[in-house]
């Protein structure tokens, strides 16, 4: 359930939401904090829901000591009304047995308020990729038919490549074929849903390892980027590394605090 900030509730109608899969190297919330942080979107209201772990801390986009004391919790909504972008940020994991009663609740919101579709950023276990994924680039991309209808010409333009189908149980020869995202938390599950619902939906993933995983969440801002059009380059040279993503200020304990002096 949706609680607002404010009195009244925003307008969702014709608005893209983005939001996180809680995945392999948590690659997709890192590339949502990259995105609120650089848009500087405005917190709006809550997603309040039994289904993930209770969390609360302090502002993680803080940019000064007034705002650095404003608490956040696990599951925040903001919004960039200029560009009809609309961010679900999950912070936490989800409670076991809950993750489908989350997904239902979720696209219940999207579709009471017309949002115009949903972009679902994810990842997924390198060490499980089959040949062909090995030889080719590590990002993938899903859409649900009802998507496909209004985006398919753009997506063909980009030359992205769609997640493969793969045996369903990879230990039998004779297994049928059907997408898997091992790894992707509940991304496959709200793709199945979506494509039930007739909901429009995209799903943009890449393939990682647990570690670092700074360079994977830029990876896949900036493969959105290609699409989305978020931010434009600083110079004429439209080379990925020359986006102006700005990293937000929580990132700076992401690996905890530094080595005590005293050890020295």
């Amino acid at each position: 359930m949706f609680v607002p900030c404010g009195e009244s509730d925003p307008d969702f109608s014709g608005c893209t939401l983005l939001l996180p899969a809680v995945s392999v190297g948590n690659v997709g919330q890192l590339a949502i904090d990259l995105i609120i942080s650089t848009l500087d979107m405005c917190k709006i209201g809550y997603f309040y829901t039994d289904c993930l772990v209770p969390v609360v801390g302090n502002n993680p986009y803080a940019t000064a000591e007034e705002n650095s004391t404003e608490l956040s919790i696990n599951t925040e909504v903001y919004s960039l009304p200029s560009r009809k972008l609309v961010a679900l940020q999950l912070r936490s994991i989800f409670i076991k047995y809950k993750s489908n009663s989350f997904c239902e609740k979720l696209l219940s919101w999207v579709k009471s308020s017309s949002f115009a579709r949903v972009i679902v950023l994810s990842s997924s276990h390198s060490y499980q990729r089959n040949d062909l994924q090995l030889r080719s680039t590590p990002f993938r991309y899903l859409l649900t038919p009802c998507m496909q209808k209004s985006v398919q010409n753009k997506i063909k333009s980009l030359n992205w490549q769609e997640m493969e189908k793969t045996p369903c149980i990879p230990e039998m020869s004779d297994s049928d074929y059907c997408v898997r995202i091992p790894g992707g938390g509940i991304t496959r599950a709200l793709y199945k849903e979506s494509c039930s619902k007739e909901i429009q939906m995209a799903v943009l993933l890449k393939f990682v390892s647990e570690g670092d995983n700074i360079p994977d969440a830029l990876g896949l801002v900036e493969y959105l980027n290609e699409w989305l059009q978020i931010i434009k380059p600083q110079s004429d040279d439209p080379a990925p590394s020359t986006l102006p993503w700005k990293m937000p200020s929580s990132w700076k304990l992401l690996f905890g605090s530094g080595l005590p002096p005293a050890l020295f």
